[in-house]
C-alpha cells in the first residue's frame, strides 16, 4: 500500500485508548512510508492522528471543507491541504487514488465515510480493502448488524467481507495487505 484514507472522529472520545490507537497508527502508516489522507482537522482524533504521522515524518494530505477551513479547524501543521466545498467532494478526495480505507472510531462522518467506501466497493467502483479498526470492541454492535443484514437477505456473505474488522493496528495492515477482492453483484437472486 502507497497510500490509505483514514477516517477518524472529530473528537477524542472518552477513553485514553482511542488517541492512543490514533497515534500508533500515525506512527505505523509513517513507519511504512504510506501516504495519509484524511479529514485536514486539527481537533479529535484527527487532529491526534496527523500529530503522530508529522513527528515520524510521514507524508500526509489533508482534504477538508472551506467551511470547517474558515472555523479554523484545519491542521495548520499540513503542508498538502486540498480545501473543497462540499462534504461529498471531500467523501470522493479521500478515496481517490488510495490503496485502502481505515476507519477508526468516531460518529456519523466517520460513518459516511466508511459506509459509502463499502458501497463504492460493493458497486465494484472501489476494489481495495476497507478496514475497520476495531478498539475494545467499538464497532462490535455494527458489525453484528452486518451480520443480521446477511442473516436477513439484505447483504450477501460474500459482500460482508468487504468490511475487514480487526482490534489492533498490525492486525488490520496485515489483513489490509493481504486481501483480495471478491464483491459479487449485489442485485442478482441466489439460486
Amino acid at each position: 500500500m502507497n497510500a490509505v484514507a483514514v477516517f477518524c472522529g472529530a473528537n477524542k472520545g472518552n477513553q485514553p485508548w482511542f488517541a492512543e490507537a490514533a497515534t500508533e497508527l500515525g506512527k505505523e502508516l509513517a513507519s511504512r512510508n504510506i501516504r495519509v489522507l484524511f479529514g485536514g482537522g486539527s481537533v479529535g482524533l484527527m487532529g491526534v492522528l496527523a500529530d503522530s504521522v508529522l513527528a515520524h515524518g510521514g507524508p500526509i494530505t489533508g482534504v477538508i471543507t472551506d467551511q470547517l477551513h474558515e472555523l479554523e479547524l484545519g491542521h495548520t501543521g499540513i503542508r498538502d491541504m486540498i480545501v473543497v466545498e462540499s462534504m461529498a467532494e471531500r467523501r470522493t478526495l479521500l478515496i481517490k487514488g488510495t490503496d485502502g480505507v481505515i476507519t477508526m472510531p468516531g460518529g456519523y462522518g466517520s460513518m459516511d465515510e466508511h459506509f459509502e467506501a463499502l458501497t463504492l466497493a460493493q458497486l465494484h467502483q472501489y476494489r481495495k480493502p476497507v478496514g475497520l479498526l476495531n478498539i475494545r470492541g467499538y464497532y462490535d454492535p455494527m458489525l453484528r448488524m452486518l451480520d443480521q443484514m446477511v442473516q436477513n437477505g439484505f447483504l450477501r456473505q460474500q459482500n460482508r467481507e468487504l468490511c475487514i474488522a480487526a482490534p489492533t493496528v498490525t492486525e488490520l495492515l496485515d489483513k489490509m495487505t493481504a486481501y483480495e477482492y471478491r464483491a459479487v453483484a449485489k442485485w442478482l437472486e441466489e439460486d
